[in-house]
């Protein structure tokens, strides 16, 4: 019985295994890749756990900031020991409710998508006496990358249009209460190979001097994006970046040519390259059936416990493993919920199951439970468990129940977490 077994027959099963050591070596990957002085932002929606999360703050002196889009982050994140400050709070659709509730625990720094949303965290803070700093997302209307998830070039709700920032840029330095501090750029997601990933980091980086220069604004702060890749739930090694430390010196070095000493403050972000391959799904065989000619694997987690953004079609396929390894079948790898969307694998090569079989689901760390139907017919969440070697660190479960309100107590339609 090899230790996911032996974790499984403790707690039950659906388990997420998530392990330190690879997380660790994840960040010293990623940090080793960017040049010496990079800021690193860890993007909470990839994996709110405070466990990892603290993990990824801690470090061996080249810790994470956190990336927040939510109070609800925010509390993760503070809970994990950072303080509001160390956040950047980004997001197209900031209530005033969840900027007052910000600025109170002391975020500072907002990346901002309009006129609207920077006149928004200008409300919060001069509701609390104070400054906060604004950066422009920026949505450039060129791209270079071509085989990842498109973040830029088209229309969106993300970010200001290049092409409209200089006629907004005299509204924009009326605003009291905010400093336009800098630029935040996301242009891509998930890059397939390093080449992509230079040239859009290349090309953000040009795009930014060309318009601090024709803005006149002051750049203190800039978030060149993200990227990082790792096979999702399915065997393989994170991404190599040998070139990328060269590549972006040079391009700073044109662009930015007292970067070092003078600034701007550069980052980059990531969230599933930091913590994808430290996690392990382990599921357990409920049945196994056959119809008219098929073969249906039956699990006890679905698209509930592993839906991967449920809805985005993400997922297919899937690839397990089991103690033997060895494939025998062409199944279907489906879950318990009563509908028919419930499919982590179409016909895909499976080892000979049997109910009461588990299997493992590889590099299962981000968009795991919290990007999953996780209350969808109310079945209970999967248990996560961290571990450092051999050492169990925490077990933990998320619960969700409902909480009763006299009318008198519920909360306006403005407040953080009010339903809709």
């Amino acid at each position: 019985m090899d230790r996911y077994e032996e974790l499984a027959a403790r707690h039950g099963t659906p388990l997420y295994v998530y392990d330190l050591d690879e997380l660790d070596a994840a960040r010293r990957d990623l940090f080793d890749a960017l040049p010496d002085g990079f800021t690193l932002f860890y993007a909470l929606k990839a994996n709110p756990h405070p466990g990892l999360v603290r993990a990824l703050r801690e470090g061996d002196g080249r810790g994470c900031r956190p990336e927040i889009s939510s109070t609800g982050e925010l509390e993760a994140a503070l809970t994990a020991g950072f303080r509001g400050e160390d956040c950047l709070y980004t997001g197209p659709g900031k209530t005033a409710g969840e900027l007052t509730e910000a600025v109170a625990l002391g975020v500072r720094l907002f990346s901002t998508d309009s006129v609207t949303d920077v006149q928004h965290v200008a409300d919060a803070a001069r509701t609390h006496g104070v400054t906060a700093d604004c950066l422009l997302r920026v949505n450039s209307v060129t791209a270079s990358a071509t085989s990842s998830i498109r973040m830029t070039g088209t229309p969106s709700q993300f970010g200001f249009d290049s092409e409209t920032l200089p006629e907004l840029m005299p509204r924009l330095r009326e605003i009291e209460g905010v400093r336009l501090s800098g630029m935040h750029f996301f242009p891509l997601s998930n890059a397939k190979d390093e080449a992509d990933l230079v040239g859009e980091f290349r090309h953000t980086i040009e795009l930014a001097a060309e318009l601090q220069r024709q803005l006149g604004l002051p750049l203190r702060f800039l978030d060149i994006g993200g990227g990082f890749t790792v096979p999702y739930a399915v065997p393989g090694a994170r991404g190599s970046y040998p070139k990328l430390r060269g590549e972006l010196e040079a391009a700073l070095d044109t662009h930015f040519p007292r970067w070092r000493t003078e600034g701007p403050e550069i980052a980059c972000e990531s969230g599933r390259y930091l913590v994808g391959s430290s996690g392990t799904l382990v599921a357990r065989v409920s049945n196994v059936k056959t119809s008219r000619g098929r073969t249906f694997v039956i699990l006890d987690a679905g698209i509930n416990t592993f839906g991967g953004m449920s809805g985005l079609g993400r997922l297919l396929p899937v690839a397990v493993g089991t103690e033997s390894g060895e494939t025998a079948q062409r199944a279907s790898l489906v879950g318990p919920l009563c509908t028919p969307g419930d499919i982590l694998g179409r016909e895909i090569d499976l080892p000979a199951l049997e109910p009461g079989d588990t299997v493992r689901i590889p590099n299962a760390g981000a968009y795991g439970p919290t990007a999953s139907l996780l209350m969808f017919l109310g079945r209970p969440a999967p248990v996560e468990v961290i571990v450092r070697g051999d050492d169990v660190l925490s077990v933990s479960r998320i619960e969700h129940r409902r909480a009763y309100r006299t009318e008198d107590t519920a909360p306006s339609a403005d407040a953080p977490g009010a339903a809709g």
